[in-house]
């Protein structure tokens, strides 16, 4: 998310996720065979690009409770107790540990991920697409990441085994997330 030799430079400074060009989002397969995708519609983030990657970082809160899968009951199911139980722990987050180069142009943040008050590492594969103005002036980075974990070491194990020998819900989870950042707005 600094300048190398295989990616753009993104100025050094502070940065926010600009939520209505950022979609945060996870991957689950249903029945062991479809995939069923998701988001959430409500997070902040900041970004602090440094001289050095090692001086860089991210910090994302997610507000658990806008899940969306597009399936109404579904939503109501992930929101319960059996799942993230949000009445009880409603924000997960993300803050960095370390960002470092990897092949390709891509970046490997690594950091801290809490879900119902467990925390775990989670190694996000991010590469930096570049950066454009907008015809508004506003200065715009884009990134993308992803990451594979395993729901049940943050107690999401809710599930129902199936006549094949299979589950209904995978434990294997494809987080994804898209997203535009924008310098932050000046303290006041």
């Amino acid at each position: 998310m600094t300048q190398t030799a295989t990616a753009p430079p993104l100025a050094a400074g502070e940065y926010v996720l600009e939520p209505s060009h950022t979609q945060v989002g996870f991957l689950a397969r249903h029945l062991m065979v479809s995939k069923v995708r998701g988001n959430f519609e409500k997070f902040e983030g900041k970004i602090t690009v440094g001289e050095t990657l090692a001086v860089s970082g991210v910090e994302v809160t997610i507000d658990v409770a806008s899940l969306n899968s597009r399936d109404e009951k579904r939503d109501t199911h992930l929101r319960s107790a059996e799942f993230f139980d949000v009445e009880k722990y409603p924000t997960m987050t993300f803050g960095s540990t370390a960002v470092t180069a990897a092949a390709g142009g891509h970046f490997a943040v690594t950091g801290d991920l809490t879900v119902r008050d467990q925390t775990h590492p989670v190694t996000l594969d991010v590469e930096y697409l570049g950066a454009e103005k907008t015809p508004w002036g506003t200065a715009v980075a884009v990134v993308s990441g992803s990451a594979e974990i395993d729901r049940e070491q943050w107690g999401l194990t809710w599930n129902v085994a199936l006549e094949s020998g299979g589950v209904l819900v995978s434990k294997k989870i494809q987080l994804e997330i898209e997203a535009e950042i924008v310098p932050a707005p000046a303290a006041a």
